[in-house]
Protein backbone atom coordinates (compact mmCIF):
# COMPACT_ATOMS: atom_id res chain seq x y z
CA UNK A 1 0.00 0.00 0.00
CA UNK A 2 1.39 3.55 -0.53
CA UNK A 3 1.88 6.17 1.85
CA UNK A 4 -1.38 8.14 0.13
CA UNK A 5 -3.37 5.36 0.83
CA UNK A 6 -2.21 4.95 4.25
CA UNK A 7 -3.18 8.27 5.24
CA UNK A 8 -6.73 8.13 3.82
CA UNK A 9 -7.41 5.27 5.92
CA UNK A 10 -5.80 7.31 8.79
CA UNK A 11 -8.40 9.81 7.98
CA UNK A 12 -11.53 8.20 7.54
CA UNK A 13 -11.08 5.84 10.64
CA UNK A 14 -10.62 9.34 12.74
CA UNK A 15 -13.77 11.01 11.39
CA UNK A 16 -15.75 7.55 11.70
CA UNK A 17 -14.24 7.40 15.34
CA UNK A 18 -15.83 11.37 15.85
CA UNK A 19 -19.17 10.23 14.03
CA UNK A 20 -19.53 7.07 16.82
CA UNK A 21 -18.64 9.64 20.08
CA UNK A 22 -21.06 12.64 18.26
CA UNK A 23 -23.80 9.73 18.45
CA UNK A 24 -23.06 8.35 21.61
CA UNK A 25 -23.10 12.05 23.35
CA UNK A 26 -26.48 12.40 21.79
CA UNK A 27 -28.38 9.19 22.93
CA UNK A 28 -27.26 9.57 26.36
CA UNK A 29 -25.79 6.23 26.86
CA UNK A 30 -23.30 7.24 29.18
CA UNK A 31 -25.40 9.48 31.60
CA UNK A 32 -27.74 6.45 32.06
CA UNK A 33 -25.24 4.53 33.89
CA UNK A 34 -24.59 6.73 36.40
CA UNK A 35 -27.11 6.12 39.91
CA UNK A 36 -30.27 8.00 40.08
CA UNK A 37 -31.06 9.96 43.28
CA UNK A 38 -34.12 7.75 44.96
CA UNK A 39 -37.54 9.04 45.76
CA UNK A 40 -39.32 9.15 48.51
CA UNK A 41 -42.31 6.89 48.75
CA UNK A 42 -45.58 8.94 49.30
CA UNK A 43 -47.83 6.97 52.54
CA UNK A 44 -50.43 8.38 54.49
CA UNK A 45 -49.57 8.22 58.31
CA UNK A 46 -51.95 8.65 61.42
CA UNK A 47 -50.84 9.36 65.28
CA UNK A 48 -51.09 6.33 67.36
CA UNK A 49 -54.76 6.69 69.25
CA UNK A 50 -54.73 6.86 72.96
CA UNK A 51 -58.39 6.19 74.37
CA UNK A 52 -60.40 4.91 76.97
CA UNK A 53 -61.45 1.91 75.61
CA UNK A 54 -63.92 -0.68 76.85
CA UNK A 55 -62.49 -4.40 76.37
CA UNK A 56 -64.41 -7.29 75.22
CA UNK A 57 -62.71 -10.93 75.65
CA UNK A 58 -64.03 -13.72 73.99
CA UNK A 59 -63.94 -17.09 74.44
CA UNK A 60 -64.68 -20.40 71.93
CA UNK A 61 -67.57 -21.96 73.12
CA UNK A 62 -69.88 -25.03 72.74
CA UNK A 63 -73.37 -25.48 72.70
CA UNK A 64 -74.88 -28.10 74.72
CA UNK A 65 -77.91 -29.80 76.39
CA UNK A 66 -78.53 -29.36 80.15
CA UNK A 67 -79.73 -32.77 80.47
CA UNK A 68 -79.73 -35.65 77.60
CA UNK A 69 -82.04 -38.20 78.70
CA UNK A 70 -82.14 -41.77 77.12
CA UNK A 71 -85.68 -43.47 76.80
CA UNK A 72 -85.84 -46.69 77.79
CA UNK A 73 -88.72 -49.11 78.65
CA UNK A 74 -90.02 -50.66 81.75
CA UNK A 75 -90.82 -53.93 80.27
CA UNK A 76 -90.09 -55.51 77.05
CA UNK A 77 -92.53 -56.00 73.97
CA UNK A 78 -92.55 -55.21 70.01
CA UNK A 79 -93.10 -51.61 69.62
CA UNK A 80 -96.76 -51.18 67.82
CA UNK A 81 -97.08 -47.25 67.47
CA UNK A 82 -94.64 -44.30 66.68
CA UNK A 83 -96.32 -40.79 68.04
CA UNK A 84 -93.12 -38.70 66.80
CA UNK A 85 -90.80 -38.42 64.39
CA UNK A 86 -86.75 -38.12 64.98
CA UNK A 87 -85.55 -34.34 65.42
CA UNK A 88 -89.34 -33.59 66.52
CA UNK A 89 -89.60 -30.67 69.54
CA UNK A 90 -91.25 -32.76 72.64
CA UNK A 91 -92.79 -31.68 75.85
CA UNK A 92 -92.59 -33.84 78.82
CA UNK A 93 -95.49 -36.08 79.46
CA UNK A 94 -96.12 -36.04 75.43
CA UNK A 95 -96.42 -39.79 74.29
CA UNK A 96 -93.21 -41.26 71.76
CA UNK A 97 -94.04 -44.73 71.69
CA UNK A 98 -96.62 -47.33 72.32
CA UNK A 99 -95.57 -51.06 73.25
CA UNK A 100 -97.70 -54.61 72.41
CA UNK A 101 -99.97 -54.25 75.34
CA UNK A 102 -102.17 -57.19 74.82
CA UNK A 103 -100.35 -59.64 77.39
CA UNK A 104 -100.14 -56.71 79.75
CA UNK A 105 -103.61 -56.10 79.85
CA UNK A 106 -104.09 -60.33 79.83
CA UNK A 107 -102.04 -59.87 83.53
CA UNK A 108 -104.25 -57.71 84.15
CA UNK A 109 -107.53 -59.08 84.13
CA UNK A 110 -105.70 -62.22 85.57
CA UNK A 111 -104.83 -60.21 88.70
CA UNK A 112 -108.41 -58.85 88.70
CA UNK A 113 -110.01 -62.00 88.75
CA UNK A 114 -107.27 -63.83 91.52
CA UNK A 115 -108.11 -60.28 93.52
CA UNK A 116 -112.05 -60.82 93.01
CA UNK A 117 -112.02 -64.49 94.16
CA UNK A 118 -109.45 -63.84 97.18
CA UNK A 119 -111.76 -61.00 98.32
CA UNK A 120 -115.28 -63.34 98.08
CA UNK A 121 -113.46 -65.49 100.31
CA UNK A 122 -112.21 -63.15 103.29
CA UNK A 123 -115.86 -61.67 102.71
CA UNK A 124 -117.50 -65.15 103.71
CA UNK A 125 -114.71 -66.32 106.49
CA UNK A 126 -115.68 -62.53 107.85
CA UNK A 127 -119.24 -63.31 107.91
CA UNK A 128 -118.01 -66.78 109.86
CA UNK A 129 -116.20 -65.15 112.19
CA UNK A 130 -119.44 -62.25 113.20
CA UNK A 131 -121.16 -65.80 113.69
CA UNK A 132 -118.95 -67.59 115.88
CA UNK A 133 -118.66 -64.54 117.95
CA UNK A 134 -122.54 -64.74 119.11
CA UNK A 135 -121.99 -68.41 119.68
CA UNK A 136 -118.94 -68.16 121.75
CA UNK A 137 -120.53 -65.14 123.50
CA UNK A 138 -123.20 -67.63 125.14
CA UNK A 139 -120.69 -70.47 125.43
CA UNK A 140 -122.40 -71.88 122.11
CA UNK A 141 -118.49 -72.92 120.76
CA UNK A 142 -115.40 -73.41 121.45
CA UNK A 143 -113.08 -70.56 121.97
CA UNK A 144 -110.87 -72.29 119.61
CA UNK A 145 -113.02 -72.13 117.26
CA UNK A 146 -113.81 -68.70 116.97
CA UNK A 147 -109.58 -68.30 117.02
CA UNK A 148 -109.18 -70.20 114.26
CA UNK A 149 -111.36 -68.50 112.33
CA UNK A 150 -110.65 -65.32 113.51
CA UNK A 151 -106.74 -66.38 112.27
CA UNK A 152 -108.45 -67.78 108.94
CA UNK A 153 -109.73 -64.44 108.29
CA UNK A 154 -106.38 -62.31 109.00
CA UNK A 155 -104.53 -64.81 106.37
CA UNK A 156 -106.91 -64.29 103.89
CA UNK A 157 -106.56 -60.23 104.81
CA UNK A 158 -102.72 -60.95 103.95
CA UNK A 159 -103.89 -62.57 100.45
CA UNK A 160 -105.74 -60.32 99.86
CA UNK A 161 -103.43 -56.98 99.87
CA UNK A 162 -100.71 -59.62 98.14
CA UNK A 163 -103.92 -59.49 95.25
CA UNK A 164 -104.29 -56.14 95.38
CA UNK A 165 -100.32 -55.35 94.64
CA UNK A 166 -100.06 -57.90 92.19
CA UNK A 167 -102.99 -56.36 90.35
CA UNK A 168 -101.31 -53.09 90.70
CA UNK A 169 -98.01 -53.99 89.63
CA UNK A 170 -100.12 -55.44 86.38
CA UNK A 171 -101.68 -52.19 85.85
CA UNK A 172 -98.60 -49.91 86.16
CA UNK A 173 -97.40 -52.38 83.61
CA UNK A 174 -100.16 -51.82 80.82
CA UNK A 175 -99.46 -48.28 81.45
CA UNK A 176 -96.00 -48.91 80.86
CA UNK A 177 -96.49 -49.71 77.39
CA UNK A 178 -97.50 -46.55 76.34
CA UNK A 179 -93.64 -44.54 76.51
CA UNK A 180 -93.83 -40.59 77.31
CA UNK A 181 -90.92 -38.02 77.07
CA UNK A 182 -89.27 -37.17 80.10
CA UNK A 183 -88.62 -33.69 79.54
CA UNK A 184 -89.16 -30.89 77.32
CA UNK A 185 -86.74 -30.69 74.58
CA UNK A 186 -85.66 -32.32 71.11
CA UNK A 187 -85.62 -36.17 70.43
CA UNK A 188 -82.47 -37.47 68.31
CA UNK A 189 -82.84 -39.31 64.90
CA UNK A 190 -81.71 -42.55 65.77
CA UNK A 191 -84.81 -43.35 67.31
CA UNK A 192 -86.06 -46.81 67.01
CA UNK A 193 -88.48 -47.88 64.22
CA UNK A 194 -91.78 -49.23 64.14
CA UNK A 195 -91.94 -53.17 65.09
CA UNK A 196 -88.54 -53.33 66.95
CA UNK A 197 -87.89 -55.17 70.13
CA UNK A 198 -87.21 -53.30 72.99
CA UNK A 199 -85.69 -55.02 76.27
CA UNK A 200 -86.78 -53.84 79.34
CA UNK A 201 -83.92 -51.35 81.07
CA UNK A 202 -81.26 -51.76 77.71
CA UNK A 203 -82.70 -50.80 74.88
CA UNK A 204 -82.30 -46.88 74.08
CA UNK A 205 -85.44 -45.91 72.59
CA UNK A 206 -84.13 -42.59 71.43
CA UNK A 207 -82.26 -39.64 73.04
CA UNK A 208 -84.31 -36.34 74.50
CA UNK A 209 -82.18 -33.12 75.13
CA UNK A 210 -83.48 -30.33 76.77
CA UNK A 211 -82.52 -26.78 74.94
CA UNK A 212 -84.45 -24.19 76.61
CA UNK A 213 -82.43 -23.18 78.90
CA UNK A 214 -79.23 -24.56 77.24
CA UNK A 215 -75.95 -24.01 78.06
CA UNK A 216 -72.92 -22.99 76.25
CA UNK A 217 -70.01 -24.51 77.79
CA UNK A 218 -66.09 -22.58 77.13
CA UNK A 219 -63.10 -22.81 79.18
CA UNK A 220 -60.74 -19.73 80.47
CA UNK A 221 -56.79 -19.75 81.45
CA UNK A 222 -55.78 -20.01 84.49
CA UNK A 223 -54.65 -16.32 84.05
CA UNK A 224 -57.37 -14.88 82.32
CA UNK A 225 -59.47 -16.56 84.96
CA UNK A 226 -56.55 -14.68 87.85
CA UNK A 227 -57.71 -11.52 86.13
CA UNK A 228 -61.12 -11.67 86.42
CA UNK A 229 -61.26 -13.29 89.97
CA UNK A 230 -59.08 -9.99 91.08
CA UNK A 231 -61.16 -7.43 89.68
CA UNK A 232 -64.51 -9.19 91.28
CA UNK A 233 -62.91 -8.91 94.42
CA UNK A 234 -62.96 -12.85 95.24
CA UNK A 235 -65.32 -13.57 92.61
CA UNK A 236 -66.38 -13.62 89.02
CA UNK A 237 -67.89 -9.41 88.37
CA UNK A 238 -71.18 -9.33 88.02
CA UNK A 239 -70.30 -7.33 84.02
CA UNK A 240 -69.35 -10.95 84.10
CA UNK A 241 -71.14 -13.76 85.49
CA UNK A 242 -74.89 -11.70 84.17
CA UNK A 243 -74.45 -10.36 80.98
CA UNK A 244 -72.95 -12.64 78.58
CA UNK A 245 -72.99 -12.19 74.83
CA UNK A 246 -73.08 -14.78 71.91
CA UNK A 247 -71.56 -14.13 68.81
CA UNK A 248 -72.95 -17.29 66.56
CA UNK A 249 -70.52 -18.76 63.36
CA UNK A 250 -71.84 -16.59 60.87
CA UNK A 251 -70.86 -13.44 62.84
CA UNK A 252 -74.35 -12.33 64.20
CA UNK A 253 -74.99 -11.83 68.13
CA UNK A 254 -77.76 -13.96 69.56
CA UNK A 255 -80.69 -11.57 71.05
CA UNK A 256 -80.67 -13.12 74.34
CA UNK A 257 -78.46 -12.50 77.35
CA UNK A 258 -76.83 -15.30 79.21
CA UNK A 259 -75.26 -15.66 83.05
CA UNK A 260 -72.90 -18.00 84.54
CA UNK A 261 -74.49 -21.28 86.23
CA UNK A 262 -71.24 -23.61 86.96
CA UNK A 263 -67.46 -23.01 87.30
CA UNK A 264 -65.58 -26.29 87.18
CA UNK A 265 -63.93 -27.15 90.64
CA UNK A 266 -60.64 -26.68 89.61
CA UNK A 267 -58.25 -26.28 86.85
CA UNK A 268 -57.57 -28.71 83.93
CA UNK A 269 -53.96 -30.53 84.60
CA UNK A 270 -53.79 -31.17 80.61
CA UNK A 271 -55.23 -28.14 80.00
CA UNK A 272 -54.56 -25.47 82.44
CA UNK A 273 -57.80 -24.15 81.49
CA UNK A 274 -61.18 -23.84 83.63
CA UNK A 275 -64.41 -24.69 81.90
CA UNK A 276 -67.52 -22.69 82.85
CA UNK A 277 -71.17 -23.43 81.68
CA UNK A 278 -73.14 -20.26 80.87
CA UNK A 279 -77.21 -20.74 80.62
CA UNK A 280 -79.36 -19.56 77.91
CA UNK A 281 -83.06 -19.15 77.44
CA UNK A 282 -83.70 -20.58 74.17
CA UNK A 283 -87.74 -20.26 73.87
CA UNK A 284 -87.23 -20.41 69.89
CA UNK A 285 -85.33 -23.64 69.70
CA UNK A 286 -82.21 -21.83 67.79
CA UNK A 287 -79.55 -22.93 69.95
CA UNK A 288 -78.68 -26.83 69.06
CA UNK A 289 -76.33 -29.08 70.69
CA UNK A 290 -72.97 -29.01 69.15
CA UNK A 291 -73.30 -25.23 67.68
CA UNK A 292 -70.08 -23.54 67.79
CA UNK A 293 -70.05 -19.81 69.37
CA UNK A 294 -67.99 -16.85 70.82
CA UNK A 295 -68.79 -16.09 74.62
CA UNK A 296 -68.32 -12.29 74.74
CA UNK A 297 -67.68 -10.87 78.11
CA UNK A 298 -66.88 -6.82 78.72
CA UNK A 299 -64.52 -5.66 81.11
CA UNK A 300 -63.96 -3.05 82.76
CA UNK A 301 -62.25 0.22 80.56
CA UNK A 302 -59.21 -0.03 79.70
CA UNK A 303 -57.81 3.68 80.46
CA UNK A 304 -55.40 5.46 78.09
CA UNK A 305 -55.57 2.49 75.86
CA UNK A 306 -53.14 2.27 72.33
CA UNK A 307 -55.46 1.89 68.97
CA UNK A 308 -54.02 1.23 65.39
CA UNK A 309 -56.22 1.10 62.36
CA UNK A 310 -56.16 -2.43 61.19
CA UNK A 311 -55.27 -1.54 57.31
CA UNK A 312 -51.87 -0.73 59.04
CA UNK A 313 -50.83 -3.95 60.42
CA UNK A 314 -48.72 -6.03 58.18
CA UNK A 315 -48.21 -10.33 59.78
CA UNK A 316 -45.38 -12.44 58.99
CA UNK A 317 -45.91 -15.89 59.73
CA UNK A 318 -46.45 -15.55 63.53
CA UNK A 319 -45.21 -12.09 63.84
CA UNK A 320 -47.27 -9.00 63.24
CA UNK A 321 -45.57 -5.73 62.02
CA UNK A 322 -45.94 -1.84 61.13
CA UNK A 323 -44.35 0.65 59.60
CA UNK A 324 -43.15 3.95 62.36
CA UNK A 325 -42.40 7.32 60.38
CA UNK A 326 -39.24 8.21 62.20
CA UNK A 327 -38.43 11.82 62.97
CA UNK A 328 -36.61 12.58 59.69
CA UNK A 329 -39.43 10.77 57.60
CA UNK A 330 -37.93 7.32 57.35
CA UNK A 331 -39.43 4.17 57.48
CA UNK A 332 -38.92 1.80 60.63
CA UNK A 333 -40.07 -1.82 60.48
CA UNK A 334 -41.48 -2.57 64.43
CA UNK A 335 -42.91 -5.32 65.76
CA UNK A 336 -46.20 -4.94 67.66
CA UNK A 337 -47.82 -7.36 70.14
CA UNK A 338 -51.50 -7.04 69.74
CA UNK A 339 -54.98 -7.24 72.10
CA UNK A 340 -58.16 -7.31 71.41
CA UNK A 341 -60.12 -6.15 68.19
CA UNK A 342 -62.16 -2.78 68.91
CA UNK A 343 -64.17 -2.59 65.57
CA UNK A 344 -62.02 -1.88 62.90
CA UNK A 345 -58.97 -1.24 65.34
CA UNK A 346 -56.81 -3.15 67.09
CA UNK A 347 -55.69 -2.84 70.81
CA UNK A 348 -51.61 -2.22 71.23
CA UNK A 349 -50.26 -3.84 74.34
CA UNK A 350 -46.53 -3.65 73.49
CA UNK A 351 -44.49 -2.02 70.57
CA UNK A 352 -45.49 1.62 70.29
CA UNK A 353 -46.23 5.03 72.41
CA UNK A 354 -48.58 7.18 72.12
CA UNK A 355 -45.87 9.62 70.48
CA UNK A 356 -45.46 7.23 67.36
CA UNK A 357 -46.92 7.76 63.46
CA UNK A 358 -47.58 4.98 61.68
CA UNK A 359 -48.47 4.34 58.06
CA UNK A 360 -51.55 3.88 57.35
CA UNK A 361 -51.44 3.88 53.27
CA UNK A 362 -49.06 2.96 51.05
CA UNK A 363 -47.97 0.11 53.11
CA UNK A 364 -47.47 -2.25 50.33
CA UNK A 365 -44.78 0.09 48.67
CA UNK A 366 -42.66 0.40 52.25
CA UNK A 367 -39.43 -1.04 53.01
CA UNK A 368 -37.25 -0.75 55.69
CA UNK A 369 -35.29 2.49 55.73
CA UNK A 370 -37.25 3.94 52.67
CA UNK A 371 -37.46 8.14 52.42
CA UNK A 372 -41.03 8.76 52.86
CA UNK A 373 -43.66 11.98 51.45
CA UNK A 374 -45.50 11.51 54.86
CA UNK A 375 -49.65 12.96 54.54
CA UNK A 376 -50.72 13.36 58.12
CA UNK A 377 -54.48 11.93 58.47
CA UNK A 378 -57.11 12.02 61.15
CA UNK A 379 -58.81 9.02 61.83
CA UNK A 380 -62.40 10.85 62.08
CA UNK A 381 -61.23 13.14 59.30
CA UNK A 382 -61.99 13.02 55.97
CA UNK A 383 -59.27 15.85 54.81
CA UNK A 384 -56.03 15.03 55.38
CA UNK A 385 -53.44 17.58 56.45
CA UNK A 386 -49.75 17.53 54.46
CA UNK A 387 -46.74 17.83 56.47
Amino acid sequence: MSSRGSKKLYIGLFLIVIALGVVVARSGILSKTQPAMAQAVAVKAMQVITRDTPVNSEFVGQVRAKSEIKVMSKISGNIVEKMVNGGDNVYKGQPLFRIDNKQYRSAVNSARATLNKSQATLNNTRMDVARYQKLAAVDGIARQTLDSYIAKAEEEEAEVEANQANLQQAMEAEQDTLIISPVDGRIDVNDVSLGYYVVAGSTTMATVSSIDPIWVQFSMSENEYLTFIRSGNGTLPESFKDHLKLVLSDGKEYSLIGHVEQIDKGINDTTGTITIKASFDNPQRFLLPGMFARVVVQETVRPGALLIPQKAVKQVLDNTFVFVVTDDNKAESRQVKLGERIGDMWLVEDGLSTTDRIVVEGIDKVKQGNDLQVTMVQPDEQTPARQ
